[in-house]
């Protein structure tokens, strides 16, 4: 099982990606629901991320 200071950089890796493609979805071809999509993805994976990277230094400050 992966830690997770690297689960967590792992998602947050994957929330930019996913936010970069959204707004190239929204230049490209204005709102639709790929851009919707796109966006609900990175917003979980953001998420996922920095709830992990906490984990990981709240475990930290308890050693």
């Amino acid at each position: 099982m992966r830690s997770p200071l690297a689960s967590g950089i792992l998602y947050i890796f994957l929330g930019i990606v996913f936010t970069y493609l959204a707004i190239q979805q929204v230049i490209v071809k204005d709102w639709n629901f790929i851009a919707y999509l796109l966006i609900i993805i990175a917003t979980f994976d953001l998420g996922a991320g920095f709830r992990l990277l906490f984990l990981h230094f709240k475990r930290k400050d308890k050693k």
